[in-house]
């Protein structure tokens, strides 16, 4: 396999390391982007030096913010090379119902789970384009499918992310760059199995499957969507949600 540079925004969370990981056992470089606020780096790397992942570069920035999205990309290509895949997995919830949900709680979802698709793909998009391959997969999920009372910023932005992929994929479809969705259900990362024991029981109930998606399950959708053998899918959203939600 022809090793590729990625990029993977929202890097050190439980999703975006198992994407990391999945790109560095497929033999790629990978570049792991973090909010620089996460102020646990240096123990990720240990956790991921131990785990025998040893080579992964480390940018800090907030995706929802221009300026550091281009200097990120430029510190991206300085230490790893041109990126040739790029996934926007970046997101945060501030959830509450829409009668009692401030502008402060919208803007913050719309930024960094919407904007930020802007701002991280306009810095490796045309690149990708002129050297005629690339792989961009951006990560909405089953609320941006279907809805979920509590979210409307972040369904919002999340359908949004839909959208963005299929407008994009017919743009650059002539140019070798592929661009897709993934639109997981609930996923057992850290931030999701420190939810109440009650609440959490009551939502695997409603998934048909009766057991929330592993990381690595949607990493590997990520690892496939990366690669050659995915190069004629492109404008597609892949839902990963245990039955959650058939679209």
């Amino acid at each position: 396999m022809t090793q590729r540079v990625a990029f993977v925004t929202g890097a050190m969370g439980g999703l975006g390391t198992a994407i990391c990981q999945a790109f560095a056992r497929d033999g790629h470089k990978v570049v792991a982007a973090y909010h620089p606020q996460y102020d646990d780096k240096d123990k990720w790397l240990a956790e991921m030096k131990e785990a025998g992942f040893a080579d992964f570069v480390c940018v800090a920035g907030d995706v929802a913010n221009w300026d550091d999205c281009v200097r990120m990309a430029a510190e991206a290509e300085a230490q790893a090379g041109p990126i040739d895949i790029l996934v926007n997995n970046a997101g945060i919830t501030r959830d509450r119902m829409f009668a009692k949900m401030d502008k402060a709680q919208w803007d913050a979802v719309i930024d960094t789970n919407l904007t930020s698709l802007f701002n991280v793909t306009k810095q490796f998009a045309s690149k990708m384009a002129e050297r005629g391959w690339g792989r961009i997969i951006n990560i909405s999920s089953v609320n941006g499918v279907k809805g979920q009372a509590g979210q409307t910023n972040y369904s919002a932005a999340k359908a949004g992310v839909i959208g963005f992929t299929k407008a994009l994929a017919q743009e650059l479809a002539t140019k070798g760059v592929t661009v897709n969705a993934i639109a997981p259900g609930y996923v057992a990362t850290k931030m999701v199995m420190a939810i109440r024991e009650d609440i959490l029981k009551s939502i695997i109930e409603t998934i048909p499957m009766k057991r929330l998606a592993k990381p690595e399950e949607i990493a590997a959708a990520c690892s496939y969507l990366a690669s050659d053998l995915a190069g004629y899918m492109t404008g597609a959203t892949l839902n990963i949600n245990g039955g959650l939600h058939f679209q």
